[in-house]
């Protein structure tokens, strides 16, 4: 009985330690890419140029007429940037709710650790936020093409 008690012990601070390792890497992942977004969106206002020149036009929607899960995904982050949050909403709802978690999230995880870990808030990855982000962007692709196809009208210019 005390081996099997032990065993889970040991399981358990295995687990808490993956998970502190998992939380930590996210946030410095996340750390890293609002430095990147910071310093494209400083160089974009310096300089006037725009990233939106390099993109290349949706394959999927020049071949098919519709639009794609991801079709004004580009959009949507422009638009967010400017700090227009129901034009970014229009333009594709799965980025307003990315990053609202990832805000969240990095907000959270500041607090606990600059807290020295004695306020415990830092928001944990749960698969349930990934399903939500995949049902987001599954309606926002039917509703938008099913606008196009019955409607005939294109939501994204």
């Amino acid at each position: 009985m005390e081996a099997e008690e032990e065993k889970k012990r040991a399981y358990d601070i295995e687990e808490e330690d993956r998970r502190r390792r998992e939380k930590r890497t996210l946030y410095y992942i996340g750390l890293g890419l609002l430095a990147a977004a910071g310093v494209i969106l400083l160089i974009s206002r310096i300089s006037g140029f725009s990233l939106n020149y390099l993109l290349l036009p949706c394959l999927f929607h020049s071949l098919t007429g519709y639009y794609c899960p991801g079709c004004g995904g580009t959009r949507a982050v422009t638009s967010l940037l400017h700090g227009h949050i129901l034009e970014s909403l229009y333009y594709h709802p799965f980025v307003v709710y990315a990053a609202a978690v990832c805000a969240v999230f990095m907000v959270t995880n500041t607090i606990e650790l600059v807290s020295g870990g004695r306020c415990k808030i830092g928001m944990e990855f749960r698969k349930r936020y990934v399903y939500i982000g995949v049902v987001i962007v599954a309606v926002n692709f039917i509703v938008k093409n099913a606008v196009l196809l019955f409607g005939g009208c294109a939501m994204i210019g």
